[in-house]
């Protein structure tokens, strides 16, 4: 049969066939993977389709062109799950978390940021009932005899949906809540995209205490906001100190005390998991997520208390533009505080898709508490979980037994099921809800980018076509995203291991397990 083309891609096809028959034996990173995918994807024993490898090349390319290739490497080769099992071992019992591992501009974001991915709607809905689904017998004899893999321990959980149709094709316990890891901030992303909006930029601002010459910094939230000298598009504290300098001047003000004001959030700043390489403590005003090196992602040593060293990195910056600064305590600015400059960040899709490529637990808890504003509700764990659940919950999907103790999937806690992931990812992809849409172009490309950059080679049947969000604490193993099938099929899958005791065998199985569907012409 002739299946139609997504039309937005249609030039595209000759180029990418003719890469795809030009193999070579590596992937390379960066930029040159997009062409090497369809290289490499050509020569392997299972062949993909020219439709699949459209739908790969066209999701390589909106990674790239939204900065989602990171130099630095993913979680899942890091030091993070030891960083966990060091803390669990303090507290004697099981620990450990390895999850997986820029837009716009406004005051304070750079001109020629990197903008949010395209929708890829010509993509996505290219893909409809002009192919045919897998039948749920074909999928049951590839995918059951793989889910039972002794690497993925005891408890194992599964599920596929038609992206099109949004019926179930596979199902294995996908009702059974259990603990998701970082596949957590799937739903993290799709309650705050519903309540706040893609659009929503988080606030950084500065006042003048009325009669006084006390300048207060105030936090809304964000944890983009960054002291580099290139702030690649993020909201930056440069900026902001540079433009309260020059108001500050026009009032004849040339020395102030700086304070700051982080009651935007309430309850414990500290995750329950404890001091921790992998998320500073969660405030309203943090600088590069409080780390204390030149880091963008992964673990790194954190600051104990982000906002004061917020505010103090904001006083030097002022004192580089002439104005002379004293320290002061924290407070709550005054409703009578004169505005001085403000920054904002990118909108919240560009936050959500670096959230989910890099497995960002910092931005993952920003969003669970940008949910709980929109909601009315406390910025705290429990008045975000509270949020996350309605946001969910108004979208009409199933939340039998789910828990969402925190925005990041660090707490073991929190319970989630294949059939939630998996309906969760096929809203992200569907038509009818466009402010979805960067949960799908934020999912890491397996082989190339953030948290799958490394747990796919060039001889992997799903490289450059799953994509994907990783999970992983100690004993627990997720996998959740979506693949193209070799008759051109958009499908979205879970799958969630419990008490596994090999990470890297329950990693592999889980990737084999997404590349069969990858393979699979299951009719």
């Amino acid at each position: 049969m002739v299946v139609p083309e997504p039309r937005g891609w249609r030039t595209g096809r000759p180029h990418a066939v003719r890469l795809a028959r030009a193999a070579k034996p590596h992937v390379v990173r960066g930029t040159r993977a997009v062409v090497h995918a369809t290289r490499a994807a050509a020569t392997r024993s299972m062949k993909l389709t020219t439709l699949q490898l459209t739908a790969g090349a066209a999701a390589l390319g909106l990674a790239v062109s939204a900065g989602a290739v990171v130099t630095a490497g993913p979680w899942d080769s890091s030091g993070q799950r030891t960083a966990e099992q060091d803390w669990a071992a303090s507290h004697d019992r099981e620990g450990g978390a390895d999850h997986g591992g820029a837009s716009g501009t406004s005051s304070g974001t750079a001109q020629g940021a990197p903008k949010p991915a395209p929708s890829a709607v010509s993509v996505l809905t290219g893909l409809g009932d002009s192919v045919p689904a897998p039948t749920e017998r074909a999928l049951d004899d590839v995918l059951a005899p793989l889910l039972r893999a002794p690497a993925l321990g005891s408890g194992r959980t599964a599920a596929v949906v038609d992206v099109t149709t949004g019926r179930t094709l596979f199902g294995l316990g996908a009702d059974e809540a259990l603990t998701p890891a970082s596949t957590t901030k799937i739903a993290t992303a799709a309650a705050a995209l519903s309540a706040a909006g893609p659009d929503h930029r988080i606030q950084t601002r500065t006042l003048l205490q009325p009669d006084s010459r006390e300048v207060v910094l105030v936090g809304g939230g964000d944890p983009t906001l960054t002291a580099h000298e290139d702030a690649g598009g993020y909201a930056s504290l440069r900026t902001l100190a540079a433009e309260t300098a020059a108001a500050l001047k026009k009032r004849d003000v040339h020395q102030v005390a700086v304070a700051y004001d982080t009651s935007l959030y309430s309850g414990p700043a500290l995750h329950p998991i404890g001091v921790n390489s992998n998320l500073a403590p969660v405030s309203a005003l943090m600088v590069d997520e409080g780390r204390l090196d030149d880091s963008s992602s992964g673990p790194a040593d954190r600051g104990a208390d982000p906002a004061a060293d917020a505010a103090k990195a904001f006083a030097e910056l002022l004192a580089d533009q002439g104005i002379s600064t004293t320290s002061a305590a924290p407070v709550k600015a005054s409703d009578k505080a004169g505005s001085l400059s403000t920054v904002e960040s990118p909108p919240l899709s560009t936050l959500v898709e670096r959230m989910l490529t890099n497995s960002d637990n910092d931005i993952a808890e920003a969003l669970a508490r940008q949910t709980a504003l929109a909601a009315g509700e406390p910025a705290s764990f429990e008045g975000a979980e509270t949020a996350i659940r309605a946001a969910l919950d108004k979208l009409g999907l199933p939340l039998d037994g789910t828990r969402f103790a925190d925005g990041s999937g660090l707490n073991r806690d929190d319970r989630l099921t294949a059939h939630l992931l998996t309906a969760l990812l096929a809203d992200a992809a569907s038509p009818s809800h466009p402010e979805l849409r960067s949960i799908v172009t934020g999912l890491p490309v397996a082989g190339f980018t953030g948290t799958l950059r490394t747990r796919y080679a060039d001889d992997v049947p799903g490289t450059g076509v799953v994509r994907a969000k990783t999970g992983t604490l100690t004993g627990v193993n997720t996998l959740a995203g979506t693949v193209v099938d070799t008759d051109g099929r958009l499908l979205a899958f879970a799958f969630m291991a419990s008490e596994t005791s090999d990470p890297t065998g329950a990693q592999r199985a889980l990737d084999t397990t997404a590349s069969a569907l990858a393979t699979c012409g299951c009719r």
